[in-house]
């Protein structure tokens, strides 16, 4: 296949997600360099690069078709960079990549949170930083394996810089949409990943979990308290599914029978798919609890607001660190939560 790509791409991160979504554009001729841990970047050139997803999709990547670093490169001249990395190595990854690359290189940061953006413009400030959302879970299955097991449209903020990859991206089977203001989207995302420290403290698989009527519960608390929170933020969340954000509590706290009913499309998630936070604590990680579930709680703090459920999350995921958190019942989440 031609490569009609505007140019060569960085992954800053190469984890779960910087890996699928290099994997993807790799696959469809894109020339991408991966920068990260030894651990990942070994399996990768051992076994080559394999995405896969629930839709059956499946692509491979030699591992000799791809750049594999443990720092970025000087006199590297990406035309794009994927900033991947995890919340807490933004600024430290954004001062590396503004060390090495040209005053104006576009940097899309595909992470959670809300102020990932912002907080890498402000190290890398010569820098084009751009905000963007994976709404999609991605797992590594083994050494150079990764699965995306939900669905979902790649969205970042919309920019000259990136219109000439929209294209290339959907291609690669990773569609990109870009928005004059990503922020809803961005909230939209929040609420769905407050059930990423809800899925790490049940270890459970994701859509196990999401059966379960008591987790459920959990959190449909957490959702609720932070639309309390964006009402008074006057922030309207988007719509990512096929339900609204303000009707996904109600959703959530259906019984289990109805629930798997009325919320098919959200039980497609594949049996192997788990959260990222997850995934961090078994690999005795620290969490990004504090870029989703401390989102709502400083947004609550700067319009006079509180968020104990949400506070409650980052003391339980975070507060014994780095004391791995204990494993809790449906029944014992939901008492801590004060339901």
């Amino acid at each position: 296949m031609i490569d009609e790509s505007p140019g060569e791409v960085l992954v800053m991160g190469a984890g779960a997600v910087g890996c699928y979504l290099g994997g993807c554009l790799a696959a469809a001729s894109v020339k991408v360099t991966f920068v990260g841990r030894a651990r990942t970047l070994d399996g990768l050139a051992r076994h080559g690069l394999m995405t896969t997803d629930l839709d059956g999709g499946r692509r491979w990547v030699p591992a000799g078709m791809m750049g594999l670093l443990q720092a970025v490169p000087a006199g590297a001249r990406p035309a794009l960079v994927l900033l991947t990395v995890k919340s807490g190595a933004t600024a430290d990854a954004a001062a590396q990549l503004a060390a090495a690359l040209p005053a104006g290189t576009p940097v899309v940061s595909m992470q959670n949170g809300i102020s990932n953006a912002a907080i890498a413009a402000q190290a890398a400030p010569a820098l084009h930083v751009l905000p963007g959302v994976v709404p999609f879970n991605v797992a590594e299955l083994r050494p150079g394996a990764f699965h995306r097991g939900t669905e979902g449209r790649l969205a970042a903020g919309d920019d000259p810089a990136l219109r000439p990859w929209q294209a290339v991206f959907e291609r690669a089977g990773i569609p990109l949409d870009l928005h004059a203001d990503l922020r809803p989207v961005q909230w939209a995302k929040l609420l769905l990943n407050l059930n990423n420290p809800v899925n790490a403290l049940s270890g459970l698989p994701l859509r196990k979990e999401l059966r379960l009527r008591g987790w459920r519960r959990a959190l449909a608390a957490l959702i609720d308290e932070a639309l309390g929170v964006l009402k008074a933020a006057g922030i309207a969340p988007a719509q990512l599914g096929a339900v609204s954000a303000r009707s996904l509590p109600t959703v959530l706290r259906l019984p289990d029978w109805l629930f798997r009913i009325l919320a098919a499309r959200m039980l497609r998630v594949d049996a192997r798919a788990r959260s990222s936070m997850a995934d961090d604590l078994a690999l005795g990680r620290r969490t990004e609890v504090d870029a989703i579930c401390g989102e709502v709680v400083r947004l609550a703090q700067r319009h006079g607001l509180a968020a104990p459920r949400n506070a409650k999350m980052v003391e339980l995921l975070d507060g014994a660190w780095p004391q791995p958190p204990e494993k809790l019942s449906p029944e014992a989440l939901c008492r801590a939560l004060g339901l």
